[in-house]
């Protein structure tokens, strides 16, 4: 059993290429770059009243776009792979996916893997995209993108939501191979598209290991009915975590209101699974819902009040470096083979901020001892 934790590339502002070298070490299985428009946390608690983060920062949606970050991050490492984590097939034309997907595989020598997902509304609906029919729409532009990389001259397409007439893209794949293709999925047709077409996949949210071997389970067998080797299917994975180093530095963590906004991600339907109503309400659907902006204050002030430290524990591994590596090797043991671990607890505020990327290294060196592999 091989394990390698992931990487995180931030692409927002400020933006530090300067960890480029380190993450190129070989220590990580590869590096991840998000791609928002918005992040998840509303704007009306990024105020020094909620939040020092909002000190240092005057905005939570400095975001670049991320696939121009990959392109730079191409021309500054040598040897670790670079995933989009995810690029939605909603604000871009899935022929220029294929074209810039194909540029920067050829300024990382091969080493760019295309990581796609079906959108969300915060990304999408303030700037007046047609978020209607999403996951129609995701596996109409992966057939684009496929037709694109592997057919010799113009091509013909006639869908619902894209048309091609004598389209063409003559620039050949980076040695002949075109960039392996990751989806994020957790509802049953996305999870029946990746076995079909991925070679990576990582959920939205798994709120257990046995939700995760689930939902893994879902996407080997919809690979087999279409011939393909279920296990040559990359099992990833995006672990948010609370870290810190004692009882009473996770109880002020979880007081934070940017952390206990985390709950914003999760939909009513798997909060009342672990037996809690949802703060937001019964037809809560997680991140899906979020729009920072229209999140009013008077809203989101009721939410947390209402939002109870159990809840998030009950959805996200917390504790210790080594309790939470000891919660993430049981996703392992359920088929994951590449962990990030997203330590949320770095919303706490800025001395949080500062000593989380330690808790994370150290997380991580667990992790790998509890599967009997060198840090």
């Amino acid at each position: 059993m091989t394990v390698q934790p992931a990487a995180f590339l931030r692409t927002t502002l400020p933006l530090d290429l300067s960890q480029l070298a380190e993450l190129d070490s070989g220590r990580y299985h590869s590096i991840w770059l998000p791609d928002h428009m918005v992040s998840f946390w509303p704007d009306s608690i990024w105020t020094p009243e909620f939040t020092d983060l909002a000190t240092a920062s005057p905005s939570p949606h400095r975001h670049l776009d991320g696939l121009a970050v990959a392109a730079a991050a191409a021309v500054l490492t040598a040897n670790v792979p670079l995933v989009s984590a995810v690029v939605d097939t909603v604000r871009r034309h899935p022929s220029m996916l294929a074209q810039t997907a194909l540029t920067i595989d050829h300024l990382a020598k091969g080493r760019f893997v295309l990581g796609l997902g079906s959108g969300e509304s915060e990304n999408t609906l303030p700037y007046g995209f047609d978020f209607s029919r999403p996951v129609s729409r995701f596996e109409e532009a992966l057939a684009v993108i496929r037709l694109l990389w592997e057919s010799d001259g113009p091509v013909d397409f006639e869908g619902r939501f894209y048309s091609l007439h004598h389209a063409r893209l003559d620039t050949e794949p980076y040695a002949g191979t075109p960039p392996p293709i990751w989806i994020g999925a957790s509802g049953p047709r996305m999870l029946e598209l990746t076995g079909r077409h991925a070679d990576g996949w990582w959920p939205a949210g798994a709120w257990s290991p046995e939700h995760y071997a689930e939902m893994l389970a879902t996407v080997r067998s919809s690979a087999e009915r279409a011939g393909r080797d279920p296990l040559a299917i990359t099992p990833c994975f995006i672990q948010v975590c609370l870290l810190g180093e004692s009882e009473d530095a996770l109880a002020e963590i979880l007081r934070a209101p940017l952390v206990k906004a985390f709950l914003l991600q999760v939909s009513a339907e798997t909060l009342r699974g672990l037996g809690f109503e949802h703060p937001m309400g019964d037809g809560w659907r997680g991140f899906q819902d979020i729009d920072p902006a229209v999140l009013n204050r008077e809203r989101i002030i009721t939410f947390l009040n209402d939002t109870r430290p159990e809840m998030l524990l009950a959805v996200v591994p917390h504790g210790t470096p080594r309790q939470v590596a000891k919660i993430i090797k049981t996703y392992v043991d359920s088929g994951l083979r590449v962990p990030k671990i997203l330590d949320y607890g770095a919303m706490a505020g800025l001395d949080y901020a500062a000593s989380s990327a330690a808790n994370v290294r150290a997380a991580e060196d667990e992790l790998l001892r509890l599967c009997g592999q060198p840090a």
